[in-house]
């Protein structure tokens, strides 16, 4: 599972989601890409169940890049446990991303092949997803 090695803090704030992605929003390398269509976190073990969906129906073949990074940790208190007593121990990590941001890239399948892997990818995730290919230059 995806893993910050180390982080400069432990606990962050939650923060707001808002606006679109303006970074990552480009198919860096491969030929066929899922982009996000919403705002929400992405937990680590949603990424790993999405990457799981895409190689085992692209079996062995083709290459898949995944272009978001859990950095993010999630916090949580012990069920039963009374208000106040501070922050609760990070628990899980996730990556943040915004409407346009591309999460997984695919190249070396056929088109039919890619969008089957990525509808697969895409119904392990809390988002509207688009699949996109690259335009010939």
């Amino acid at each position: 599972m995806l893993m910050p090695k180390r982080t400069k803090f432990r606990k962050v704030r939650k923060g707001k989601i808002r606006g679109v992605s303006t970074s990552g929003n480009y198919i860096a390398f491969g030929d066929y890409a899922l982009q996000c269509q919403d705002h929400d976190r992405i937990t680590a073990r949603q990424i790993e169940a999405s990457r799981q969906a895409m190689t085992r129906h692209i079996k062995r073949g083709g290459k898949i890049w995944i272009r978001i990074f859990p950095h993010t940790p999630v916090t949580r208190k012990p069920q039963d446990v009374k208000m106040g007593s501070g922050k609760g121990s990070p628990e899980f990590f996730v990556a943040k991303v915004r409407p346009g941001t591309i999460m997984f890239e695919m190249q070396g399948v056929t088109e039919e092949i890619a969008r089957e892997a990525m509808r697969l990818a895409a119904h392990k995730l809390p988002v509207k997803t688009k699949f996109l290919v690259r335009e010939e230059s």
